[in-house]
């Protein structure tokens, strides 16, 4: 009668020692043919992406010392207790000279869902060389449509706009909420197909939500301009201005 106790014992005990043992692993490379300088560092972080009109969650992080060239291979150990099944979660990364970030994953890298596993190859792409002024970067904040194709907005119709740096775009388009992508590279900036909700409402919120989707289609770059986010086409004419929200 006692064995079975004594071997669910044991199992209890062998359970959070394979917990301890769990990382995203991979490597982290680029493109350039630019050598790494002594003393470069590769953050890597496991972000929670569940929710789509919110910001990433982080569920862990690392900091690895480089001592060689790319690509660079990693290990970013995380607590299995923080995810769910019904999550959704990705790795995002950062390779530092010093203080200064010299190049950034700008795109989604799933892990642990929808079919991803516990491996990430990231594909790095240089940082922001200052096509825009210090702290003028569209990634964070919640940004407010003031014009959108010179046609202005509805007073106190919400269209609004978030860039993750996950490389998630959501929102509200004035009606429906919506997700999707993004890839930004300096002053390049351009949105992947976006997902939304099928709410029905009043023609001027549909009108100006189509209006908002079809400039965001459209862009292909951004600047800044007394606090101003612009979204460009092409030839740089402004599809959209946003403000700050709050």
């Amino acid at each position: 009668m006692d064995t079975p106790r004594r071997i669910f014992l044991f199992l209890g005990l062998a359970a959070p020692a394979a917990a301890e043992g769990a990382a995203i692993t991979g490597t982290a490379t680029y493109r350039e043919r630019i050598a790494l300088r002594p003393g470069a560092v590769l953050e890597v972080e496991l972000l929670d992406i569940s929710r789509a009109d919110a910001p990433s969650e982080r569920i862990a992080a690392a900091r690895i010392p480089v001592t060689g060239q790319v690509p660079i291979p990693f290990s970013l150990p995380y607590d299995p207790a923080r995810v769910s099944s019904r999550g959704r979660y990705a790795v995002r990364a950062r390779l530092l000279f010093g203080d200064q970030v010299a190049f950034r994953s700008d795109a989604v890298h799933p892990v642990l869902s929808t079919g991803a596993g516990t491996t990430a190859e990231i594909l790095l792409v240089r940082a922001r060389d200052g096509a825009a002024a210090p702290g003028a970067d569209p990634v964070g904040p919640l940004w407010l449509a003031e014009d959108i194709g010179g046609r202005g907005v509805v007073d106190r119709l919400q269209t609004t706009l978030t860039l993750d740096a996950a490389g998630r775009a959501f929102g509200s388009g004035g009606c429906n909420r919506f997700t999707g992508g993004y890839v930004l590279d300096g002053a390049k900036l351009r949105f992947q197909q976006m997902a939304s909700t099928q709410m029905a409402c009043v023609p001027a919120a549909m009108d100006q939500e189509r209006r908002f989707h079809e400039a965001l289609a459209g862009v292909r770059g951004w600047r800044t301009e007394n606090g101003l986010l612009h979204l460009t086409d092409e030839a740089g004419a402004t599809l959209a201005r946003l403000s700050r929200a709050g």
